[in-house]
């Protein structure tokens, strides 16, 4: 026998170690199969339902398209004829002529970054046909005539998930990247893939729970949520974490965050190198942070109103109490933002000065154009998640985890199943990742209430559009000088409704567009001098977003610091000696990053065991 023989039979796989393997998945399959079988059971056998409104969209979509066969017939001439275009570019890319692609991936789709989606006649081919037959069926469904916009935003939506899950990236055969690595490792790479799916179904107790990360990689206090601190105070909603100082003088004003109860704080607080609270703390900022809690069934009842008075309203006087100062500043993210807009315009009804300044990062105030979460946003969808809510007494995090993955699939959902389940790979130990994956609940009340007046019936921006305790919330009040920072790329609050927000406010309002989305162009320390950021500098916010951008200038780098330069300017700039944790008018609870923010993880691996 021949060396290159020898060693191509010492690379096949072993037999015997081949048909455990086998063996072993079809084992788990079969377990996995008939607990899922048997928990259905259970359950008994629901009616066939339409919840999301998603068949009544496609249904009117048909008739409309239907009605107009001249434009059908014309959109189907077009295709043909760019496939047609496509098979004579082909034929002379085979022969060696260079030819201009019909159909090109668009700027940033990491599905065909493998060199032999452009470079292998085939693949190329493959590639191309999908993208033409992808770009078609957009166009047909985009502007259908008479269709209602609700039901057109829900076939755009849904439409784009069909095709995104059709690409020839997701499967073994059509992947020129899975395709190498099966005939490498004789299909080992597909075992394996088996393997992780069947992890997967089983951390999502029968439904499909797609690792991310390596979340075995992390812990928090240890890799992630860093920054030394105390928490300072607690009561059933959030922990206070108080921060250790670095400097020897700390401005006077203290800086409370207030993060989204959505996810996790510890997003501002990943690691050293791009944590929001280091970085504040390092500038002389005495920093607070709050955790809030994840719910269970005994706080279904906690609404919005308790979040205000409870929540924010509790985390001012803490750290006024903790630090003595009759003024803070506050900064608030996303929801967060959202709620602390509604504490301020309490306030400003109770003639109550505490809140120095106010930064919002991607915060909605307007929601009259809440971008693609508006789909899942409607009087059935939410009926049908109000009865869910109303059984358990919360959300689970992980529903409204996929939610948000779905709004950017091929990065968030696809990408894994190539690398996990097709390729066979182990997910990549990643800080954000990890954090995504950390859901957290909602409570009934307080979410039903979010989402009927705000995405549903838009009240904040309306003078009296909602109560809280008693008081009529009217958002125009507000004089607080304000920060906002919104990303040009977000795809959850998009800037141009944020931008309508901040021209709510009565008060001196500064408006950054950053670079990037939701979570990167917040998460952008000045170290990285990535992205940039636009700034108007007229004498008042523009009367339009494009108006504001079209006058706006770009400035390189991070808005941390032209936010700090802005919020330490406010009042000069004054200064105390540094605030140690438990030195103060609160006394010290326990270490950071508080017990609240692990307990999210640790039922969530206990649901998983």
């Amino acid at each position: 026998m021949s060396q290159q023989n020898q060693a191509e039979d010492h690379n096949l796989p072993n037999p015997a170690e081949l048909a455990k393997s086998y063996a072993e998945v079809a084992q788990r399959a079969s377990r996995l199969l008939t607990q899922f079988m048997e928990k259905k059971a259970s359950e008994g056998i629901a009616p066939p339902s339409d919840e999301m409104g998603i068949a009544k969209a496609f249904m009117d979509l048909s008739s409309r398209l239907l009605a107009n066969p001249y434009k059908l017939a014309q959109t189907q001439m077009n295709m043909m004829w760019d496939y047609f275009s496509l098979w004579q570019g082909s034929m002379l890319k085979m022969m060696g002529m260079p030819i201009q692609p019909i159909a090109a991936p668009a700027k940033g789709d990491n599905r065909f970054r493998d060199e032999d989606w452009e470079q292998h006649f085939l693949f190329d081919y493959i590639k191309q046909s999908y993208l033409i037959a992808s770009r078609h069926i957009h166009d047909t469904v985009c502007c259908v005539e008479g269709l209602p916009d609700e039901a057109q935003k829900k076939v755009a939506f849904y439409t784009r998930q069909y095709v995104d899950a059709l690409s020839p990236s997701n499967f073994a055969f059509t992947n020129p990247e899975v395709f190498r690595e099966t005939v490498k490792s004789h299909g080992q790479n597909l075992v394996k893939g088996l393997n992780n799916l069947l992890n997967d179904l089983e951390a999502g107790d029968g439904q499909l729970r797609i690792r991310m990360t390596d979340t075995t990689a992390f812990e928090l206090g240890k890799n992630v949520a860093t920054t030394p601190g105390k928490v300072v105070f607690q009561n059933e909603l959030f922990q206070l974490v108080q921060y250790e100082p670095t400097t020897k003088e700390q401005y006077k004003k203290p800086l409370l965050i207030v993060p989204p109860w959505i996810n996790k704080f510890y997003i501002l607080d990943l690691r050293e190198k791009n944590s929001l609270v280091k970085w504040a703390t390092d500038q002389g900022h005495t920093t607070y942070i709050m955790s809030w809690v994840n719910p269970d069934a005994k706080l279904a009842q906690k609404s919005f109103e308790d979040y205000v008075t409870e929540g924010t309203l509790a985390a001012i006087a803490a750290v006024e109490k903790d630090t003595g100062e009759k003024q803070i500043d506050v900064a608030a993210y996303c929801i967060g933002g959202t709620l602390m807009a509604t504490t301020l315009a309490y306030m400003a009804a109770k003639k109550d000065n505490r809140v120095a300044s106010a930064t919002f990062f991607t915060t909605m105030i307007d929601f009259s154009n809440p971008g693609e979460l508006g789909v899942f946003i409607d009087e059935k969808q939410v009926s049908s998640l109000e009865h869910k809510m109303a059984e358990r007494g919360y959300l689970e995090g992980s529903e409204m985890a996929m939610t948000f993955n779905l709004l950017r699939a091929n990065d968030l959902i696809w990408s894994f199943v190539v690398n996990n389940y097709l390729l066979g790979k182990d997910p990549f130990p990643f800080d954000l990742l990890y954090w995504n994956s950390d859901s957290t609940r909602m409570p009934y009340a307080m979410h039903s209430f979010y989402l009927r007046n705000m995405y549903m019936a838009n009240k904040l921006k309306d003078p009296g559009g909602i109560t809280i305790d008693g008081v009529a919330i009217d958002v125009s009040k507000i004089k607080v000088p304000s920060y906002f920072i919104s990303t040009v790329e977000d795809h959850i609050a998009p800037w141009k409704s944020t931008y309508l927000g901040a021209k709510l406010f009565s008060g001196p309002v500064r408006f950054v567009l950053g670079g990037s989305g939701h979570i990167a162009g917040i998460v952008n320390p000045p170290v990285a001098n990535k992205y940039g950021y636009w700034v108007n500098d007229a004498a008042k916010m523009p009367a339009t977003s494009e108006d504001f951008l079209a006058g706006a200038t770009q400035h390189p780098g991070s808005w941390w610091t032209d936010w700090n330069a802005w919020v330490t300017g406010l009042d000069g700039g004054k200064q105390v000696p540094a605030r140690q944790p438990g030195k103060g008018g609160l006394k010290v609870v326990e270490e950071g990053p508080g017990s609240y923010v692990k307990f999210r993880l640790d039922t969530q691996k206990k649901a998983a065991a």
